[in-house]
């Protein structure tokens, strides 16, 4: 028997990130049906993020509740933005990056510090980004199943130049709760990186052993966090919008 979430916030949206699509969440999706959650799963097509934030409200626009909204990877920036919606209780990052005003992802990511990893992403072609397949499996999905792997990497999404220079106008994390799980093994973003926007955005972290890809590797993990971010939105107050002076210094150098 299904169990019942401990909070009445029950709506639960996924928000995938650069060059994947919806279908990695399938196993987190999966756990949290079990626990009793309406979970709704956003397919945006990371062409551009002001096309991204207007996918995902359309999915909140369906939901019959608060809703938390969760995004990996480049989705965390598409949450910094949709979160916004009246809608949304709460904001949860996995390996996310968590926009703050006037940021891109591109903002964040143009000076890497000496010895971080580099993400193997090729030239653009005709404006849109794709990791090189034979080093997709150990920089974005190195704990995850050899052959899964290999689909995801033959089954890249085209990453839109225009998601990546997408800048936040707002950032939702200054007037929502947040969670935030940093990767330590991520080769994609630093976690150190990732450590700098948790704090910065004041959010209840968790760290887990795994890829960039851990919402694949570790969907229990993940769930968890949702799950408790869904019972925590209750306990947390709404920030102030001035709760923190924008930092437009690069993240990945944190």
């Amino acid at each position: 028997m299904n169990s019942t979430p401990e909070s009445n916030v029950k709506e639960i949206a996924l928000v995938h990130g650069g060059f994947v699509d919806g279908s990695g969440w399938e196993e987190v999706y999966k756990i949290l049906k079990k626990d009793g959650y309406h979970v709704s799963i956003v397919q945006n097509p990371t062409i551009s993020l002001a096309d991204d934030v207007a996918v995902t409200k359309r999915v909140l626009e369906t939901q019959s509740g608060p809703v938390i909204l969760v995004g990996h990877s480049y989705g965390g920036a598409v949450i910094s933005e949709a979160g916004n919606d009246p809608k949304v209780a709460g904001l949860v990052y996995v390996a996310a990056f968590a926009l703050d005003n006037g940021e891109s992802v591109s903002s964040l990511i143009k000076d890497p510090p000496p010895g971080a990893p580099v993400p193997p992403i090729l030239p653009p072609q005709d404006g849109y980004l794709f990791l090189d397949k034979a080093k997709f499996a150990s920089s974005f999905a190195a704990d995850v199943d050899a052959e899964k792997a290999a689909f995801m990497a033959d089954s890249q999404v085209p990453w839109g130049l225009d998601a990546l220079n997408g800048a936040a106008s707002e950032a939702a994390w200054r007037t929502r709760p947040s969670w935030y799980l940093v990767a330590t093994d991520d080769k994609m973003i630093p976690p150190a990186a990732q450590r700098f926007m948790s704090k910065r955005a004041g959010s209840k972290v968790v760290e887990v052993a795994g890829s960039h890809a851990i919402y694949v590797s570790q969907p229990n993990a993940v769930a968890t966090l949702i799950k408790s971010a869904a019972i925590g939105v209750a306990k947390k107050p709404v920030r102030s919008a001035a709760f923190a002076a924008p930092e437009m210094a690069s993240v990945a150098a944190r």
